[in-house]
This record gives structure tokens, sequence and C-alpha cells, in this order.
């Protein structure tokens, strides 16, 4: 059967089996599972035993290469267990070796996703109690859950978990922790392929934020949550606010870490390559790997040589697929935890995912997804709608930084001035700080999530005015660095 015809029988089914906007909490949900588990002892292996084991972790089989590894500025003999065994971790494994409780939330969603979530209640300064404030934190493209908890004790998760926060981490449709469907196989005949990976970005916001949000509120009985979203999960939360408005209501305060929605003066060349590259469905399925985004090695390799400097090692960090997209020329990041950087991201995607972001590039426009000729069909109109960012209405804060290639500046004014409900606008005070540095970099807390958390603070205590004197100094806006 046609592809497109598939798309348009999915498409239909969801809107004859979309549900009404009534009270989200009252849904119930099937195939619930909330487990604590159990956690191997990493140190009961020795360096080479962990070693070993990590370089059959796919993007980690250069860890055995003592000299790339003394290119990276990591000294094998001195390098710590820890940093290996959280290469290769899942994120609850990298959480309980941190000291915190975490567990494990499976849930089938609206399309028949199992969608597992990561929550950690409480730690040993705040051990876990009902009723506490929720924190949710979605991650970006192509990461996971572990992009909050796997850079050390200022991973935002840590940082919010001891601040008294019931801190609940999201994993979209498709990512290593979400890669299940009642009835479709990610890697199984060819049907069953395009109809588990029939998705981009705009249905992770009409539909898994939306349910993981609710799922939320039907373990806490919180009906208003914080919500702080890096990169694709700040694209998904504006679709989700725009939309499915009543979810405006239940956010106490937003926080966009290198805001997505228009880009089309993003800097990354390999980004604004493959935009113009991705011409048609056809095209992309057929080259990038049939439906799901995960190129090959050969491919990988040839890109990496082509977008990275000489340096042997340069080249393997640029041949992960994350780093060609957002660059990696950071000060900020931390030679020695780029094993675990590597080992955890990237962690999977659709074409469309990719597909739907080089339409926003090409056009310059944030809008639904461009089907073509079929967009009569899809969208009653003959190009898609634009998203209607005036129905943003929760209090929204932009994180902004001059070296971050796909977050420009002006794209993200134009952002600014679209939003219904925009409170701040912040620019990190940091001339080098790029796309990944928002969960990744050394001085992350201070440059970043100490603002974040001053600005939560400010909407529980009912001030939300950026002129307080109390937060003058926290959150106006850096004109210059």
């Amino acid at each position: 059967m046609n592809h497109f015809v598939i798309i348009l029988l999915t498409v239909m089914a969801s809107v004859l089996t979309s549900q009404d906007e009534e009270d989200p909490s009252t849904r119930i949900y099937p195939q619930i599972l909330t487990d604590i588990p159990f956690i191997e002892d990493a140190s009961a292996m020795s360096l080479e035993e962990l070693i070993d084991k990590a370089s059959n972790h796919p993007g980690l089989e250069w860890i055995k290469d003592e000299e790339l590894l003394t290119q990276f500025g990591i000294n094998v003999t001195q390098i710590h267990p820890d940093i290996i065994a959280d290469a290769f971790s899942t994120t609850c494994q990298l959480v309980r070796r941190r000291g915190y409780p975490c567990e494990i939330h499976r849930f089938q969603n609206k399309d028949g996703y199992i969608i597992e979530m990561h929550r950690i209640p409480g730690s040993s300064s705040s051990p876990a109690k009902f009723g506490k404030t929720v924190a949710y934190l979605q991650h970006g493209l192509l990461d996971s859950s572990a992009t909050w908890v796997m850079m050390g004790k200022n991973s935002l998760g840590y940082v919010l978990a001891d601040l008294g926060y019931d801190v609940w981490l999201g994993n979209k449709r498709g990512n290593r922790y979400s890669r299940e469907h009642i009835r479709d196989d990610p890697d199984g005949r060819r049907g069953d392929r395009r109809r588990f990976w029939n998705f981009s970005w705009h249905h992770i916001g009409i539909v898994d934020l939306p349910d993981m949000i609710d799922y939320i509120t039907s373990r806490t009985a919180q009906h208003r949550i914080h919500y702080v979203g890096h990169s694709q999960g700040t694209t998904a939360f504006f679709v989700m606010c725009s939309e499915r408005p009543v979810y405006n209501s239940r956010i106490i305060s937003a926080h966009m870490l290198a805001p997505i929605a228009f880009m089309g003066n993003l800097r990354s060349p390999f980004v604004r390559s493959l935009a113009f590259f991705l011409n048609s469905l056809d095209m992309a399925t057929s080259l990038l790997g049939i439906y799901e985004f995960l190129p090959n090695n050969e491919i990988m390799s040839l890109l990496g040589q082509a977008a990275c400097r000489d340096e042997a090692w340069f080249q393997v960090v640029c041949s992960n697929v994350l780093f060609l997209i957002g660059g990696f020329n950071s000060d900020q990041t931390n030679n020695t935890m780029l094993p675990v950087i590597m080992g955890h991201t990237p962690a999977g995607a659709s074409t469309d995912q990719m597909i739907h972001y080089g339409q926003g590039i090409r056009t310059g426009r944030f809008r639904k997804y461009d089907y073509g000729a079929l967009n009569i069909i899809q969208h009653g109109s003959f190009t898609p709608p634009n998203y209607k960012l005036a129905n943003v209405q929760a209090p929204v804060s932009l994180y902004y930084s001059l070296n971050d290639l796909l977050s420009e500046p002006v794209d993200v004014d134009t952002l600014w001035q679209g939003l219904g409900n925009p409170v701040h606008k912040i620019l990190i005070n940091d001339p080098r700080f790029n796309h990944f540095d928002y969960v990744w970099a050394i001085d992350q807390r201070t440059l970043v999530y100490d603002r974040v958390v001053d600005i939560m603070r400010s909407y529980e205590r009912g001030v939300s005015d950026a002129s307080d004197g109390n937060l003058s100094e926290v959150i106006d806006e850096v004109r210059s660095v």
C-alpha cells in the first residue's frame, strides 16, 4: 500500500478516535507498571571489565583505544569507573548510582505507544512524600531522559530533587525507552515499521506530552506542574499549548532551553544542508534508513570527515549525529564525560521528525507537517496551517545563547513576539554557549539552572513580574557579553 495512503488512514483514524477535552486527570491508564529496579554495583567490576563492556555499546566502540582517550584528554589509568559504567547504564541506573531513588513508570498512550517515564521522588536532603510540587523535564531531539541526570550533581534532575521537587523525566515515543507499541514493531516488517515511525514532533506535542502530564497527575494528584524543555522539548510544548490550549492552565511556569520553533535563520551547516536534502519523503526514507532516523556507520563516518577537522579524535566525536547537528566547539564541554554523552545519544527518532524540521528551515515558518498534494485532505488547505502561538498562554521563559547553531536569536525573537504570554527572555551570559550546553555544560547550573529555579520559586510565591526586586539581577535579559 502506498505510504501516503497509510499516513492518510492513520491521521483519519486519529481524528475519529480523539478524546474530548474533559478533565484529563480522569483518564484511565492501561498497562501501568511502576518499578524501582535493582542496580548492579559497578564498583564490583574492574576498570578493564567496564571498558570491555562499554566497547560493545553502540557509539562507544572507540573507548578501548587508549591513544584516542589520551587525545580526548582522558587518562585511562585515572578515569573513574563510574564514568565508564554511566556510559552504558539506563537512566534509573545513573540516578541510583548517585544515591537517589528512581522509579520506572510505563503506560500506554492514546496512540498505542508504550511510554516510559522516570521519576526521582526525593533525595537524602528532601525525602519522597506525597504532595510535592512536580517538575517535569522533557528532552530534545535524538535524546532521552538520561540527559537530565548524566552530568553529575549539577544535572537539573538532581538539583530539583534536592530542592524538594517531585521530578519526572519524560521520554517521547520512539526513543530507547519508549520503543514499544501495542501492535506495531519498530524493527519488524515494512508495514509495521512504517506505522510505528509515522510521526513527527507534532504528534509528540498533541499526544505524548499531554498524556505524560495526565499520567503524572494520576499518580501525584498535582494538577499543575513546572515544565522544562530542551530543544525539541520546547517545540512539542508550543504544539501542545497551541493545539490543545486546555493544557495551558496545567502549567505553573514553562522554561524553554534553546527554544526551537522558527528555524529560518539557523546557522548549522549540516542541518541546513540536510533540510534541502530532504526534498521528498521517498528520498528521505530511502537514504536515511527507512522511517527511523538512524544513518549507518559508513554514512556517519563520511559526514564526520566532511564536517570536522582532520584530527582523528575529533572525527570520532563528529561522527555522532548529535554533534553533527548542533556542533562541538564549546569550552563548556567536559571531555572526561564524552563517553557518557556518546553512550546515551543518539537515542532514536523518526525520519519524519527530521523532515518536519527541514520544512520549517526551508519556509522559515512554524507550521504543521507539509503533506504536499495531500494537504487539502490532511489540513483542509493547500498549504499547512501555522501553529497558533497566541494560544500559548502558559507563562513562558525563553533561554537562548549567541553560539547556538540551531536556535538563532532572531528566530527566538520572532517566537517571543508571537507567544500569547511570554514572560522572560534570557540571554545566557557566555558567548560560547551552544545548543547542547544547556544540558551538558560544565557551568550549566550557574549559567542556566539557578535562573530556572529562581523563576520557578517566584511563581510559587505568586510573583511573576520580571521587574520584581528579588529577581531583577537573576532574570533580566543580559544585553551584552
